[in-house]
């Protein structure tokens, strides 16, 4: 029976409604007012430190300790600018660890947020949904298996979860019978029980109990290069070897995220996933952090490995997480479900910012993620030059963009810097002079540390680097007394 396209239902004419449609545009008339003031960092107003003081205290006595920084927003920004509660402008370069791609206050997304806001729940699950977590999975689908064969979405709440959904989908594929995970060292997951065990760090074990066998893999040395390549597969054919038919997946971060922004070559990540293959074991990669930074919208297709990947999740700037995978990794029905796979909101915004990120010229080579970086190392390895009493004498070369060691490094809108020898003590007493002074950032690695950018690569123009390396120039001083 043929349809007709001209019906439509109250949600749309809704939408649609001209009175709806005034009132929204009102609203971002009005936000794009009140930001237009924020355009650089100023200090907190007098009169509002007492109640932001005391929004802190409630804090720490609600949590149990203090946050990590003083940070209680307002509720406004303007791009990679954000106003806190007591009135002080900071440039956010950490973006809530990789959430915001498109920093405060976009009117773009604000508008995608208040037509989500409409929706009839507030969440949607993975019995109830509506259109609009059909289309955000659709276009995973479409972007995932342009290089891939990746066939299927399931959408979550968390990294955390899409990560578990994953490691649950290899766990079936390979019958139940194979309790062992391989992953990198100096990897993490998440903070859930199971993922606590497979991260690799000992923080986050402390009391938990551990029933995961977990064979660590060293990750690729750029220092060492073909050795580096060589030594790990060995090392997967030992454990392949010493374990025959146990290992349920190897678990992949092809950058690593907390772990410090180490990066592999295809070189090094194509014969361990091969050699997987081989042996029957699915290979899960990571996405999370990575999805949506790097010069195409799934790291695995930068470097040309869509054929090995059987799992991929993703999640942070999405909005939505999500565990994707092939037709031959589809579970059965029961493994996989949830309450909650998030908000109207979040579906509404999460999809307008792929589309964007798709369509709007962010990748390829010459697209505004790598200019961005490009920016960024050429900020960073000025202030290596001019300060060798923050990070030694310069190296006679250049370091190359993406390098994994050396005094900056990272990759697309994954950025760092490591003054004073990376030094745990000396890189937080850093990020704490840098929030004071203007500028949000945290910290990654195990040793060295580094400071960490996730860069608000939607809206962050490239000369904005120029005040936020101004301010951290001034913070590394009084960092360093």
């Amino acid at each position: 029976m043929a349809t007709d396209t001209t019906l439509r239902n109250l949600a749309d004419t809704l939408l649609d409604n001209p009175a709806v449609s005034g009132g929204i545009d009102s609203i971002i008339r009005e936000l794009r007012e009140a930001q237009s003031s924020i355009t650089g960092v100023r200090p907190p107003v007098e009169e509002l430190r007492v109640g932001y003081e005391q929004y802190l205290a409630q804090v720490e006595k609600d949590k149990g300790r203090k946050p990590v920084f003083p940070y209680v927003g307002s509720g406004l920004g303007n791009g990679p600018l954000v106003e806190l509660a007591d009135g002080s402008v900071k440039w956010d370069m950490i973006n809530g660890i990789g959430v915001s791609m498109f920093g405060h206050s976009h009117p773009g997304m604000t508008e995608a947020a208040i037509r989500g806001a409409l929706a009839d729940t507030v969440m949607q699950g993975n019995l109830q949904f509506n259109r609009e977590a059909i289309d955000f999975a659709r276009l995973l689908v479409e972007e995932a298996g342009r290089t891939s064969k990746i066939t299927k979405c399931f959408l979550t709440n968390s990294g955390a979860m899409a990560n578990e959904s994953a490691l649950k989908v290899c766990m079936q594929k390979t019958g139940g019978k194979a309790p062992r995970i391989l992953a990198f060292s100096h990897n993490f997951m998440g903070r859930t029980i199971v993922l606590s065990q497979i991260g690799d760090s000992a923080a986050g074990r402390v009391g938990i109990p551990l029933n995961l066998q977990v064979d660590y893999m060293p990750f690729y040395d750029p220092e060492q290069d073909q050795n580096s390549i060589d030594d790990a597969l060995s090392r997967l054919q030992q454990f392949i070897d010493r374990y025959p038919g146990q290992h349920a997946c190897f678990a992949m971060e092809l950058i690593q995220g907390e772990g410090g922004f180490n990066i592999g070559p295809r070189e090094f990540f194509e014969p361990l996933m091969k050699l997987c293959r081989e042996s029957g074991i699915p290979v899960l990669v990571d996405e999370i952090q990575t999805f949506g930074r790097t010069e195409t919208m799934f790291h695995f297709e930068s470097l040309g490995l869509g054929e090995y990947v059987d799992v991929v999740t993703i999640g942070k700037m999405s909005q939505v997480c999500a565990c994707l995978y092939t037709e031959d990794m589809n579970p059965k029905p029961g493994l996989l479900s949830g309450t909650f796979i998030g908000s109207s909101v979040g579906l509404q915004v999460g999809k307008k910012m792929l589309e964007t990120m798709r369509d709007g010229g962010y990748y390829g080579p010459e697209g505004r993620i790598a200019t961005l970086h490009k920016a960024f190392c050429k900020r960073a390895e000025s202030l290596v030059k001019n300060h060798p009493e923050f990070f030694g004498p310069m190296p006679n070369k250049t370091v190359p963009e993406q390098q994994a060691i050396g005094p900056y490094g990272g990759i697309g809108g994954m950025m760092r810097f490591t003054p004073f020898g990376g030094d745990k003590a000396m890189i937080l007493k850093s990020i704490h002079a840098m929030f004071e002074e203007g500028v949000i950032a945290f910290y990654c690695g195990h040793g060295p540390f580094h400071i960490r950018f996730l860069a608000p690569v939607g809206v962050m123009a490239p000369e904005q680097f120029d005040d936020v390396f101004a301010i951290v120039e001034r913070a590394l001083g009084k960092a360093s007394g």
